[in-house]
């Protein structure tokens, strides 16, 4: 009878519909993801663009650095606010509701961008941030709820198979949002954004029925008594906001960077006391308190890692818009294609990277977790020197070839799959039991670290197209990555067995 039953969960029933073999939820969730990340990234390529346009042109009119520290602290907020969502899957609302509201609330925030209004604009990233924390943090989720027998060989190309949708989604969207954004009206193009997240929240609420019932189960529900006294913080908090914000704008003081501050010292503070409340919970075993340490060594050196790639749609983006030759064999582009690169090389070469492990595994030669995070990071520096002398080349009125930038972004992805991947395999091994379910929120707290890191220098002024900007991130990228490795005799014991 026990064989029997296992092989039920692990094999589609005959006659059951299914998608590339597996649970035809799948499809439905894929297709919700690559919508999701097409909106999400075709924003994004838009983004800072627009901030920093001439007001004649359509755009804001924004200073660099102004524009620069939005696009960090909205993509700072984005991973920080994925914790609340995870909390609010895990004990509000369960998975399926809480990410069918999150699609709701980016699908507005993006519409909301396409109003011609600058109050409105700042209003649909919030909804946005919002939105996208509540997502993230639980469509993963449901994908794991298709498998319910943990051991099924089906689960692991299912979560493969989801991952090409983000990337599917992240290459077309600056390849068309990016274009008629650019092309013909910054906010036709974050309505399209808006569409395809509308296409992403009807492909999601027709597939209900295919997902796992799992999925609207609340797995630890809040009491009566602890509802009401989230609410009760909650609505003390919202109210001396608005009274702040509302004395601020009462004065006429109240500018953008009156929002930016707060946000970037709450992106910076929220990371270190979350470490140091793990850090310092006697429940913790002597174990898990040895593991939670090494854990520090390298979320710092990710938190280094993504403060140089979530550049991409910052300063990347505004040295191919000013500094860049947009046009390749004769052909012009504009210059928000550069951001379809980087899927398109992790489509390209993740599966190169997948073989290379395991080949190099069987002849008892793979590189450890720790030499494949130095890689990473050092990888990412070397990339910021490359970005160094494109600057360098770009001095003056002249515009760099294209090659410069495809150069830089295959640099950065190759760091992205060895460092990546392994960050989130090394986060669920050295993860307390206690802070389980919670530890991939830790993780992305290393992504909201690092560009709150960028947006404090944007917002103090440091210039981000001058050689030094390049060479001293660059510098500090590869020198975490040469001292990672160089310690890593002295962290690896305390991984306590973990490899």
């Amino acid at each position: 009878m026990a064989s029997s039953l296992t092989k039920e969960s692990t094999a589609p029933v005959a006659g059951e519909k299914t998608f590339l073999g597996h649970p035809r939820g799948l499809a439905n969730l894929f297709l919700t993801e690559m919508w999701e990340r097409y909106s999400f990234y075709g924003m994004r390529a838009l983004l800072v663009l627009y901030l920093a346009a001439a007001v004649a042109d359509g755009g804001l009119g924004l200073n660099i650095a102004t524009a620069t520290a939005i696009y960090s602290v909205y993509n700072a907020m984005v991973y920080l606010l994925a914790l609340p969502g995870g909390w609010l899957g895990d004990r509000v609302w369960g998975p399926r509701k809480t990410t069918a509201i999150g699609a709701a609330i980016i699908m507005v925030g993006h519409f909301t961008l396409a109003l011609p209004w600058a109050g409105t604009f700042y209003l649909g990233l919030g909804f946005i941030a919002l939105g996208s924390g509540l997502l993230k943090a639980n469509i993963s989720t449901m994908v794991g709820h298709l498998y319910p027998d943990k051991n099924d060989p089906r689960r692991d190309a299912g979560f493969s198979i989801f991952y090409i949708a983000i990337n599917l989604g992240a290459f077309a969207a600056p390849l068309t949002i990016g274009t008629v954004g650019q092309k013909v009206s910054w906010h036709l193009g974050f309505a399209m954004a808006g569409v395809g997240m509308a296409l992403g929240l009807l492909c999601f609420l027709f597939g209900f029925r295919h997902l796992s019932g799992e999925s609207t189960v609340v797995p630890s529900p809040m009491t009566a008594a602890e509802k009401s006294a989230i609410w009760k913080k909650v609505g003390l908090w919202a109210a001396l906001a608005v009274v702040f914000y509302g004395i601020a704008g009462g004065t006429g003081s109240l500018t953008v960077n009156w929002m930016l501050w707060p946000l970037t010292i709450l992106g910076l503070l929220l990371p270190v006391w979350y470490l140091v409340k793990m850090k310092r919970d006697r429940e913790l075993t002597d174990t898990e308190q040895s593991r939670v340490s090494a854990y520090i060594w390298f979320f710092i050196v990710a938190a280094v890692f993504w403060a140089i790639y979530d550049q991409t749609g910052s300063t990347l983006t505004l040295f191919a818009q000013n500094d860049t030759a947009n046009t390749l064999f004769g052909f012009d582009f504009p210059s928000s294609w550069f951001q379809s690169l980087n899927p398109l090389y992790v489509m390209a070469f993740a599966p190169v990277a997948a073989w290379l492990w395991i080949a190099l595994n069987r002849r008892g030669k793979e590189p450890s977790t720790i030499s494949k995070f130095a890689n990473g990071v050092f990888l990412i520096g070397l990339s910021f020197f490359v970005m160094m002398l494109a600057q360098a080349a770009a001095s003056g009125d002249a515009k760099v070839t294209p090659l410069w930038l495809c150069a830089v972004y295959l640099i950065q992805t190759i760091g992205e799959l060895t460092l990546s991947p392994v960050g989130l395999s090394l986060t669920t091994k050295l993860a307390p039991q206690k802070y389980g379910s919670q530890m991939m929120g830790v993780w992305f707290l290393a992504v909201t670290a690092g560009d709150s890191v960028i947006a404090l220098l944007q917002l103090i002024g440091a210039p981000t197209d001058t050689e030094f900007w390049f060479a001293s991130q660059g510098a500090i990228a590869v020198l975490a990555g040469v001292a990672v490795f160089m310690f890593r005799r002295k962290v690896k014991p305390l991984m306590a067995g973990v490899h």
